[in-house]
């Protein structure tokens, strides 16, 4: 099929993507020099009301050689520049109230979130490992509003003391714990008697599986909070089911989402590193920070509503959606 009108479809948050439009602003300003890599220390901050770009952490930084994250940001540059220039209209999974600034000032853009899996029953496509559905059964015999879900996506990697500091933190909270471990989360050195050693002894009280149908998770009665690495598509699952999140970003725009969800929407809370690590204290005490905050619930169902009006017949998303649908028609 031949379009007559090119569409530009995002899986980021536009405040993002909009930043990276700026690079050649913020090279000019002296905020970054031609490599990325930053002149200034702080914030840059692209307008009101918009999430704040820690000068730290750009979208394009990575750990490891200098040599990748110019790459990336050379890519970074290229393919925006590229997309920018040919696109006509611009799509995006989000939707009005979750990014009032950004859709005002920039009207052309169609928020058509948030999106997910028809009847949340049907498997998303791109999954890479299978899921375990017996998590599903696991939940359906815990309490409403008890467990903590723990998902950091496809590529976040921990060190073996993190991971241990976090594991400890769950089994401190006492909570029901469902989490997502894929085959590759840790680098070598954790070592597998210290984690059957663990297994044991949260036994009965959580649940670790290497992949899961987060969709269906977030959206069970069980499921009191959502420890994130802030990935967008991640945030709009759990927007859209009025889940707090407590934010441990990563890499790449998940800084600026977890600025959405700490700082605009203030649905979460975020992990803060104390000597380099996120002890088993802090994961423990943000935890229940975030699942005793009245007004950070009320919060979330606010959002969680704003986000099911949107996609519900006559929402902004809804009507923007049968727009994209004409466009691809036309």
């Amino acid at each position: 099929m031949t379009f007559s009108v090119l569409i530009l479809i995002l899986s980021i948050q536009y405040s993002c993507f909009k930043m990276w439009s700026n690079i050649p602003k913020m090279i000019e300003d002296g905020f970054i020099d031609d490599k990325g890599v930053a002149k200034q220390e702080g914030i840059y901050e692209i307008a009101p009301k918009m999430p704040t770009i820690c000068m730290s952490r750009l979208p394009w930084y990575i750990d490891g050689p200098t040599e990748g994250q110019q790459l990336i940001f050379k890519l970074v540059v290229t393919d925006n520049a590229q997309a920018t220039n040919l696109a006509e209209i611009v799509v995006c999974n989000s939707f009005h109230d979750a990014e009032t600034t950004t859709f005002e000032m920039f009207p052309e853009i169609l928020p058509i979130g948030p999106l997910f899996a028809d009847q949340e029953l049907r498997k998303p496509v791109g999954q890479f490992w299978p899921e375990d559905i017996s998590c599903l059964e696991w939940l359906g015999s815990q309490s409403e509003g008890s467990v903590v879900y723990v998902a950091f996506g496809s590529f976040t990697i921990f060190d073996p003391r993190q991971f241990r500091e976090l594991a400890e933190g769950l089994e401190l909270t006492g909570r029901p714990f469902l989490w997502v471990v894929r085959p590759d989360f840790t680098s070598d050195g954790l070592g597998k008697a210290w984690f059957d050693e663990f297994q044991s002894r949260v036994a009965g009280k959580g649940m670790i599986v290497s992949w899961c149908p987060q969709q269906q998770v977030l959206a069970h009665p069980a499921v009191a909070c959502f420890v994130s690495h802030c990935g967008w598509n991640s945030t709009m699952e759990g927007v859209r089911n009025g889940v707090p999140i407590l934010c441990w970003p990563y890499f790449a725009d998940q800084f600026t989402n977890r600025s959405y969800i700490c700082d605009i929407w203030r649905t979460g809370l975020a992990v803060t590193l104390g000597d380099g690590v996120v002890t088993k204290e802090e994961v423990k005490s943000k935890l229940e920070q975030v699942i005793g905050d009245e007004g950070i619930a009320e919060r979330v169902g606010m959002l969680r509503n704003a986000a099911r009006r949107s996609i519900g017949e006559g929402g902004s998303s809804y009507e923007n959606f049968q727009r994209f649908v004409t466009l691809l028609n036309e």
